[in-house]
């Protein structure tokens, strides 16, 4: 079974992912997002039937896992045998063989992709894998906007992070509501950290898998210690489930930061069942073209000043894919300019 975990970053994924690895039947890997970081540069490797053009994006793409900060432990990565797995010469297909490869190295039945920025493909994900099942993780967008100013990654002014929150919201909302419950299952966050075992077991029974207490003892497996040491972000999943780890936004976000939350993304709070504090339904603030573009550049200040904070060993990592994505990108960039002047001789 293909699994398909998606939503936003800081819903709590890390230490969900380390719970369903903990699944007997379920491999659930740390993510390389094949998809978020190769689906753009498609386009540069041409006609993807040209037998030469496949085997350099199963290459590209096994670099990419190659490179994760948190290896994928005793994967052997064969070009050969992962092209000659995939049923068609897509990005989807190899992503697919990729993740086969590791779940029988990894002796499972199922594999779990925990890119959440798979949301963005979610709809091509459904009709590409029909047999596939998608679980759908969420939190209070007031309590996930704070968690993103305090990290390394993602966008950093409220009002960025409300757009993108509420979009991918929606598109989990709206996939839902096409393909049903059979194939999706909506887990929050408050859930999840407010009774992890109960959560668990109804986690695996949509999945068909085996409830153990190792489950919920995620944070004592070596795979949660991996984790914590490829990064700062990851260094909670070697404690237990916080349970206090909810709400803070009351207390720690200024009434304006949470006006400019609820005016963006105040639909999406009201579908999932949030509460509203600052703005009421049908009162949300306008922001000027003028302000948005401040938004924007104070958005992209905060970044920079967030990744000039990072860790010097968490940056080398970060950096070592970084730079075969880089790589990737100017040599397809290359390759179409090539195109385009060899086509116009």
């Amino acid at each position: 079974m293909k699994i398909f975990m998606i939503g936003t970053q800081r819903s709590g994924s890390n230490l969900f992912r380390l719970m369903i690895n903990q699944l007997p039947e379920i491999a659930a890997p740390h993510p390389p997002h094949i998809l978020i970081r190769l689906m753009p540069l498609i386009g540069g490797y041409g006609d993807l039937s040209d037998p030469q053009a496949f085997a350099q994006l199963v290459d590209d793409t096994c670099r990419l896992v190659e490179a994760n900060p948190v290896e994928w432990e005793g994967v052997d990565l064969d070009r050969a045998r992962i092209a000659a797995r995939c049923d068609r010469n897509d990005l989807y297909a190899v992503m697919a063989a990729v993740y086969d490869t590791l779940r029988e190295t990894w002796s499972k039945r199922s594999w779990c992709c925990k890119s959440l920025g798979n949301v963005k493909y979610a709809g091509e994900l459904a009709d590409r894998f029909p047999d596939a099942k998608f679980i759908y993780l969420y939190r209070d967008g007031r309590d996930v906007a704070l968690s993103f100013t305090k990290a390394i990654e993602g966008e950093k002014h409220y009002y960025n992070i409300a757009k993108d929150w509420d979009q991918a919201q929606q598109t989990c909302l709206r996939l839902r509501e096409r393909i049903g419950d059979e194939r999706m299952l909506s887990i929050s966050y408050e859930a999840l950290t407010g009774d992890e075992t109960g959560t668990m077991k109804s986690v695996s029974t949509f999945l068909e898998a085996t409830f153990t207490e190792e489950a919920v003892k995620f944070y004592e497996t070596a795979e949660a210690h991996r984790a914590a040491d490829a990064s700062n972000l990851w260094e909670n999943v070697t404690k237990p489930v916080m349970k206090d780890n909810t709400r803070k936004f009351l207390n720690e976000t200024s009434a304006a930061d949470l006006r400019i939350f609820e005016s963006v993304a105040g639909r999406s709070l009201d579908e999932l069942g949030y509460q509203r504090y600052a703005i009421k339904a049908g009162q949300e603030l306008v922001f000027t073209p003028e302000e948005i573009a401040g938004f924007d550049r104070e958005n992209k200040r905060l970044k920079h000043a967030a990744w000039e904070m990072l860790d010097p060993d968490d940056r080398r990592r970060r950096e070592e894919q970084k730079s075969v994505v880089d790589a990737i990108a100017e040599r397809n960039a290359a390759r179409q300019q090539s195109d385009v002047v060899g086509s116009s001789r």
